[in-house]
């Protein structure tokens, strides 16, 4: 199995509830390496410009009106598929449909605000990455 990098964002809902811990103990009990990891307060324009291939959708000024209302961590997960695993452990976007267990099942409060964000690909993971971390604090 190939070893992956994906980003991975505890979004404002979930950091406001003081969560990162239990969310990041799912994580890492699954199998995924925190390799870097911040606390941010993303601007408007830092969320539009990452939600930007959503510009164009109904939901678009609903979202990054949600990512700037309070703190975000963003933070890069590393392991085996790790872009498939992290979905995984995150559940489906609508926590009404997530399995038991995951992240959005337990602690999401609607599809809005669903407690965090996985990168759907690894050429997204790629991308997204980049936009907040520069290699030199990608730490192994």
């Amino acid at each position: 199995m190939p070893i992956e990098r994906t980003l991975s964002i505890i979004k404002p809902d979930a950091t406001k509830r003081n969560l990162t811990g239990l969310i990041n103990a799912k994580f890492e009990k699954a199998g995924l390496r925190i390799i870097a990891q911040k606390r941010l307060q993303l601007t408007r324009s830092m969320a539009e410009k990452f939600y930007e291939i959503h510009k164009d959708r109904p939901f678009y000024n609903d979202l990054v009106n949600f990512m700037i209302s309070a703190p975000v961590l963003v933070q890069v997960l590393e392991g085996n598929n790790a872009v498939k695993l992290n979905r995984d452990v995150m559940g489906a976007t609508n926590p009404d449909d997530a399995d038991e267990g995951t992240i959005r099942k337990e602690f999401a409060k609607s599809i809005e605000a669903n407690s965090v964000h996985g990168s759907d690909s690894l050429e997204n993971a790629q991308i997204e990455i980049s936009f907040f971390f520069a290699n030199i604090e990608l730490v192994v």
